[in-house]
């Protein structure tokens, strides 16, 4: 991590808001944030990748991964817009992004995920009823729908806090730091 070389904790900016058209702005405002707590706001556009000189769409994707991937070892901590993206789930590659940096050690604050849980979101979009043990299913399939009163996937809820808002995300990553200082 780099809080040793003298310079402020690197967060890396993880969500679908690069897919955004004012990306640009979303991070900008981001970044400011960060800096209004002496942290130092990475997205992942600022990967210096040469997309340019790609052959092929496989490579520019390697490149893109590879890139983020650099980004966020190099950050002391994420804050992830875990918002539902094209669907009642988080964007996969958010979600990788969560999981590699809670891997490497790295402290990560979510937000954006709505209020209720995952499982009374999914049954208000699709059929489901209980089983005998109480346990939601997809009324079409019988696939149990995650409940455990959880707001996503338990393997996200008990790696990552949840925070109302980016700001709040960014106030509590920059408080786990601090405590991590010591």
């Amino acid at each position: 991590m780099n809080a040793d070389l003298g310079r402020p904790p690197r967060i890396y900016l993880a969500g679908p808001d690069i897919f955004r058209p004012d990306h640009a702005a979303v991070f900008r405002d981001l970044k400011q944030l960060c800096a209004a707590l002496g942290l130092e706001g990475v997205a992942p556009s600022d990967a210096s990748l040469d997309l340019a000189g790609a052959a092929t769409g496989d490579e520019e994707a390697e490149r893109i991964y590879q890139g983020n991937i650099a980004l966020i070892r190099d950050c002391s901590g994420v804050v992830a817009n875990l918002q539902p993206f094209r669907g009642l789930e988080p964007d996969a590659g958010t979600v990788f992004e969560v999981g590699f940096a809670v891997a490497l050690g790295r402290p990560v604050v979510g937000y954006g995920v709505p209020a209720d849980s995952y499982a009374a979101r999914v049954a208000a979009q699709l059929p489901c009823v209980a089983d005998a043990r109480g346990v939601l299913r997809e009324r079409a399939g019988g696939v149990e729908v995650e409940g455990r009163g959880q707001r996503l996937n338990l393997m996200i809820t008990r790696s990552t806090p949840l925070a109302a808002d980016a700001a709040a995300a960014l106030r509590q990553l920059a408080g786990l730091l601090e405590t991590a200082a010591r």
